[in-house]
């Protein structure tokens, strides 16, 4: 039997949690040993509601459920932070974490094809699915490691720079099979090795809303562990988007913040290519995205 530690994050997320709590419960319990925490950035709509109705469920199920409430929102990575204090704490012997946004379901399939993916490539740190929203559409959740390059030629309004920077940070296929290694996952859905999370340590608490997960994967990449992007795994995904509602808001405020202090911490911007070449040598060419 698999144990499988849940960490999820809500927000004013009324509309997706009871879907996203329904598929863990719906996991073969017989395969899956799964500790959910749930940590509520101090909703203010009917979120807490909502969890506290499905705690039913999971009472009549082989799951461990705990539901952590916050008295306001302190962004991804303490919150994160607080859930995985806690999931260790009541499940010391998790061996996989999955951290999973409250506007995702996940399947038993998918559940099993990533972490089989870790049991069978020990180098690898932490695995991510395709993700698609409820029209089918796929997200690019697979990156290259974020520059400033990139960043500014997606907002310019002019076709052919997007298209540019939206190149630049792809690093694998649309479409394939298998496993291939990526600069960085969306923290939307990731399966971490427990050992890893051991080794490296808690999310940057410096960071307050985003790119928390580039830089956790960078953090993993120099540890010296791969970070892995799984198209035969496959979640929905509803993809709320915040930082794109609104041109001037504090989620683009802080995701800009978050952005100088990965740049300043990891000794790059323009271009990733010195930081790629340093975990090249460490790990070997044949290892890291090819193309980066």
């Amino acid at each position: 039997m698999k144990k499988v530690g849940f960490v999820i994050l809500t927000w004013n997320s009324e509309r997706y949690i009871r879907n996203c709590l329904r598929s863990i419960l719906s996991i073969d319990e017989t395969v899956f040993q799964n500790t959910v925490i749930v940590i509520d950035n101090g909703s203010e709509d009917g979120t807490v509601e909502c969890i506290r109705s499905e705690c039913k469920g999971f009472a009549r199920s082989a799951h461990r459920y705990e539901f952590v409430t916050l008295d306001r929102n302190y962004g991804t990575t303490r919150s994160r932070n607080i859930g995985l204090k806690k999931l260790l704490e009541v499940s010391p012997d998790t061996q996989y974490v999955c951290i999973l946004d409250s506007d995702t379901e996940i399947s038993a399939d998918a559940l099993k094809t990533l972490t089989d993916v870790l049991d069978k490539d020990t180098l690898v740190g932490i695995v991510g699915p395709r993700m698609h929203n409820a029209t089918g559409v796929y997200q690019v959740s697979g990156r290259n490691f974020s520059t400033v390059t990139e960043k500014f030629c997606k907002v310019i309004p002019i076709k052919q720079v997007k298209e540019y920077g939206e190149r630049r940070e792809k690093i694998i296929p649309a479409q394939g099979t298998g496993v291939r290694s990526v600069g960085y996952l969306m923290s939307a859905c990731w399966v971490v090795r427990r050992t890893v999370i051991d080794e490296i340590g808690p999310l940057d608490e410096k960071i307050f809303y985003a790119p928390e997960d580039l830089e956790y994967c960078i953090r993993c990449w120099k540890a010296g562990y791969k970070v892995a992007y799984c198209y035969d795994a496959d979640i929905l995904h509803h993809w709320q988007r915040l930082s794109r509602k609104k041109l001037i808001s504090r989620h683009n405020y802080e995701h800009i913040k978050g952005l100088i202090h990965v740049f300043l911490k990891y000794k790059y911007c323009f271009s990733a290519g010195k930081l790629w070449r340093s975990i090249e040598k460490q790990l070997g060419p044949e290892e890291v995205p090819q193309g980066y």
